[in-house]
């Protein structure tokens, strides 16, 4: 197996170069003695530093180690917070920085809750030969028994095999490494829920067509207190347009008088080219009527005749109502649409579906998913209907829990995705495309949150500085 830098990694994948093993470190035996090998392409993080590796090593592994030993680097948050949670003592001396910037910042608690907690799935039970109708999937004590007996399947998996006659002959190190990786997963998770249980929730268990489990999670309601391991510098500096000083000092257990906050008096964009209109169609929400849902439908078909040869994007809440508006558009509009989330039932991805509508003059895309990370520039889109205020879930437990005990937090959780999909069409000052907002809900959120508003959204809500 040879290293080489391939930028296109379909193309690396059909020259074969690509990892295929996986395994950087493993296990081996050599004249009957278990031994640790470390692939040989595998640099060292003082050869990098002293520039001394071997040209042919590990691309990946290059990358990692010149970002850690720069005087500056960018990470994406799940590779920089795995190493802060599993590898910091490892890397410690590369990991004093006097400051580090947080882009994105309202989205650091989607990446903190990945590392926290346990995800419980069917093939895991199945590994470990337990029977699922023995626990309750409701209760968070029968969870916690349900992650020790894994914890304890995979100890006993590990020690029956080491014992098993064949091993001494033909060891598998390479099974070990893994059953050991989730034993250890299993029983770090059983340690951290047990020891505050009143801050971990158990959401409802997801299962196939015939009502067999398939996977569950275990998440914290409160990551404050999981924060500060991720945010080890003397400086931070945490970016974006819609956060709130308030709700992110609570939600990331920040003491408000050690923080300042900046918020830009105005938008650098002219307001002419991002006017927002707030239509006040209906009012939707569960408990909305059918003639409600049908009314906000029509009025997307008549903005979508307004704007008959342009680009466009629409916004809604779920997966369900993008369905229930493609069902009930006219004909001529419904050609029009690309329904396009970050996982496509033909198998495209979101970005071949963008670059589908970017050929089509005058395509629109119907998404529940693009309200922010998509980059919609110039005549990709033109104009953008918010059909439906983005209230998180609270049928969903942990968002439940999280709402009753943070009350806050709701309310800046839907404001900030809200404004995040004002966005999506007007990417530059020069750039240009008009919003309608047709929910009516949309008034009591900016009502409910007049406090946490930016202030460079001041001019677009029409609010008073």
């Amino acid at each position: 197996m040879s290293a080489e830098k391939i930028d296109n990694s379909r193309r690396a994948m059909r020259w074969g170069l690509t990892c295929e093993k996986g395994e950087c470190v493993e296990r081996t035996s050599k004249n009957g003695k278990e031994v640790i090998e470390t692939c040989k392409f595998k640099p060292t993080i003082k050869q990098v530093e002293e520039n001394t590796q071997d040209p042919q090593s590990c691309h990946y592994y290059l990358q990692k180690y010149e970002a850690l030993v720069a005087k500056h680097s960018l990470w994406n948050y799940h590779a920089f917070f795995q190493i802060m949670k599993f590898n910091k003592k490892l890397f410690e001396d590369y990991l004093d920085r006097k400051v580090s910037v947080f882009d994105e910042a309202h989205k650091i608690e989607d990446q903190i809750i990945q590392f926290v907690g346990f995800d419980i799935f069917a093939g895991q039970v199945d590994e470990c030969n337990l029977n699922p109708d023995r626990y309750d999937f409701t209760d968070l004590d029968s969870m916690i028994s349900l992650t020790d007996d894994i914890a304890y399947s995979y100890a006993k998996k590990i020690k029956d095999i080491k014992e098993s006659p064949g091993f001494e002959n033909d060891p598998d190190y390479e099974l070990i490494t893994r059953l050991e990786r989730r034993y250890d997963r299993a029983a770090q998770a059983k340690i951290d829920i047990s020891s505050d249980k009143n801050n971990f929730v158990v959401n409802d268990p997801v299962r196939d067509l015939n009502g067999n489990f398939r996977t569950i999670s275990v998440k914290p309601i409160d990551v404050s207190k999981f924060a500060n391991e991720f945010f080890d510098t003397e400086y931070q500096i945490f970016m974006s347009a819609t956060i709130d000083k308030q709700s992110f000092c609570e939600n990331m257990g920040l003491k408000k008088d050690e923080v300042a906050f900046v918020d830009t008096p105005k938008s650098p964009f002219a307001l002419k080219n991002r006017n927002v209109d707030l239509l006040n169609i209906r009012r939707l929400s569960y408990g909305s009527t059918e003639e409600d849902e049908l009314e906000v439908i029509r009025t997307i078909d008549r903005i979508l005749d307004e704007h008959s040869d342009k680009r466009g994007l629409i916004l809604t809440s779920s997966i369900p109502r993008c369905q229930k508006i493609l069902r009930y558009l006219s004909p001529k509009n419904t050609r029009r649409i690309r329904i396009c989330h970050s996982k496509n039932k033909d198998g495209k991805t979101q970005d071949e579906v963008i670059s589908e509508h970017a050929s089509d003059p005058t395509g629109v895309l119907l998404s529940s998913s693009l309200w922010e990370g998509v980059d919609l520039k110039d005549d990709l889109s033109r104009f953008q209907i918010i059909a439906k205020v983005p209230y998180p879930n609270y049928k969903e437990k942990r968002i439940k829990a999280k709402m009753d005990k943070f009350p806050l937090w709701y309310t800046s959780q839907t404001l900030t995705k809200l404004l995040q999909g004002f966005g999506r069409s007007i990417r530059s000052e020069d750039d240009w495309a008009r919003t309608y907002v047709l929910d009516a809900a949309a008034n009591n959120v900016f009502f409910k949150a007049q406090q946490m508003i930016p202030k460079s959204y001041y001019d677009v809500l029409g609010m008073d500085e």
